[in-house]
């Protein structure tokens, strides 16, 4: 039986709550907030969401063996929920907001584990990679714990505190922001010990309206440190000044040249980069330039609980690429599979890198809608379209409704391409243009699923060298 991590009564009294008991159920053993996932010894969060409402599966969860379900004060006559919670035997714990139940529980939990480091990780892009490579780092020596996957948001984090065990001594998490308020919401629940931005630009500026707003949304990941936590900043940042104005702890900036041990960085092109760190030579297997700024920032977070340089090799030599981020494919074309997600400084960065490889056959870019990106759209997409017409591709593809400002500043320009928002167009028109020994890049947004081209780009095959010259 699993061992319980909060009992019902006590976390009622840390958050505020009221407990109306009507089981023997004395604590929990895990979370949910969705009933699919609901199992024996779980607390079930009753939320609200844009399509449905946690409440009206109470009664499904105490089914399936949850002990008890944290529900809103204003819902418990709308829905039965006493009348089910003493049918079933079970427990409510009764608070105005589920949502702010959820943090206030997961912040509560922490308050456990007074010993764990914390580190944070935000920025329009890098978050997994680089949390992926300071987990990988850091996990060599100290026993470490993480969010799983993208669980970065006002849900996804409170939930991922609690796999969060008294035998962990670094929790390493990225909180992620799609509106405003998000990252102070999710930071007031870590409070993190060291915070990492990875950058600025322009992800989500359709939700949150300029720049300068991002800059103010991410930098709220400091504002819950005191005079002993670090800030970490790229040094390189355009806007590293503003992210470090009025932070309470110690700020650092972070960048290739802040590590004596870093002594030589040798592209490798498709096969990631080997560096030269204390006299050792490392293979770090994510190709480009872009790929070392996650390395950096997870270095410096690294360093600021002393690793060591065969923790740091170790460490780097295990880490693979996440899905669609930067993935190389290899078979009768490769294929550079970066499409979990785009905004324009991550496009522009896709594209340079494969501008960089020296290549016998056609270079292809498939390149799919930045969204999120509001107001500024038309322009970003209109600027993707001169980048593209500058590249060094042979064939552009372009797909969604965004992509059209790329087409129409590419049309009459010397750079063949194709656009359309039908898929079913989009694979055949690529299927029957690219030949064996062809590089394809694929980049867009998630909700392009630009991955669905990957069967019919890569017949599985062992990796050859029959292109690549880098």
């Amino acid at each position: 039986m699993k061992k319980d991590l909060l009992g019902f009564k006590e976390l009622s009294r840390l958050i505020g709550a009221r407990h109306i008991s009507f089981g023997a159920g004395t604590g929990f053993s895990s979370v949910s907030i969705d009933s699919r996932s609901a199992c024996k010894g779980c607390l079930f969060f009753a939320i609200e969401g844009d399509k449905t409402d946690g409440h009206r599966f109470v009664e499904d969860v105490f089914s399936k063996g949850a002990g008890a379900a944290v529900v809103e004060e204003s819902k418990l006559e709308s829905f039965n929920l006493s009348d089910i919670a003493k049918k079933a035997g079970k427990d409510l714990i009764v608070v105005e907001n589920t949502l702010k139940g959820l943090q206030d529980s997961a912040r509560a939990y922490l308050l456990k584990f007074p010993k764990l480091i914390k580190i944070g990780i935000t920025g329009s892009s890098g978050k997994s990679t680089t949390k992926e490579i300071a987990a990988a780092i850091i996990g060599e020596e100290k026993n470490t714990v993480m969010n799983r996957g993208n669980l970065n948001s006002e849900t996804g984090l409170p939930l991922s505190i609690f796999e969060i065990r008294e035998n962990h001594e670094v929790g390493i998490f990225e909180l992620g922001m799609n509106k405003k308020g998000e990252i102070s919401s999710t930071a007031s629940v870590l409070k993190p010990n060291i915070a990492v931005i990875t950058n600025i630009g322009h992800a989500h500026i359709g939700h949150i309206g300029s720049i300068d707003e991002i800059v103010n949304e991410k930098k709220c990941i400091f504002k819950y440190m005191n005079r002993d936590d670090t800030a970490l900043i790229p040094k390189n940042e355009k806007y590293r000044d503003a992210l470090a104005d009025g932070v309470n702890g110690k700020v650092k900036f972070y960048g290739s040249d802040s590590f004596e041990e870093l002594e030589q960085i040798n592209n490798l092109g498709l096969n990631g980069t080997e560096i030269s760190w204390a006299g050792e030579k490392i293979h770090f297997s994510l190709p480009g330039k872009h790929s070392l700024n996650d390395v950096f920032a997870a270095l410096a977070a690294a360093k600021e609980i002393n690793v060591s340089n065969n923790a740091i090799k170790r460490g780097l030599e295990s880490v693979k690429p996440l899905f669609g981020r930067l993935e190389v494919l290899w078979g009768r074309t490769t294929v550079v599979r970066d499409c979990y997600n785009a905004n324009p400084e991550s496009t522009a960065k896709s594209i340079e890198f494969c501008n960089s490889l020296d290549w016998k056959s056609k270079k292809i870019y498939i390149i799919g809608d930045m969204l999120e990106l509001g107001d500024a759209s038309r322009s970003a997409h209109t600027e993707l379209g001169a980048v593209l017409c500058e590249s060094g591709a042979q064939m552009v593809f372009l797909f969604g409704e965004e992509t059209k400002a790329a087409a129409e500043f590419l049309r009459g320009k010397d750079k063949p391409f194709f656009h359309t928002d039908n898929m079913e167009k989009l694979s055949n028109a690529v299927d029957s243009y690219v030949q064996s020994g062809d590089l394809v890049l694929l980049k867009g947004s998630r909700m392009c699923a630009l991955e669905r081209l990957s069967e019919m780009l890569v017949i599985p095959q062992e990796k050859t060298e029959a292109n690549s010259v880098s």
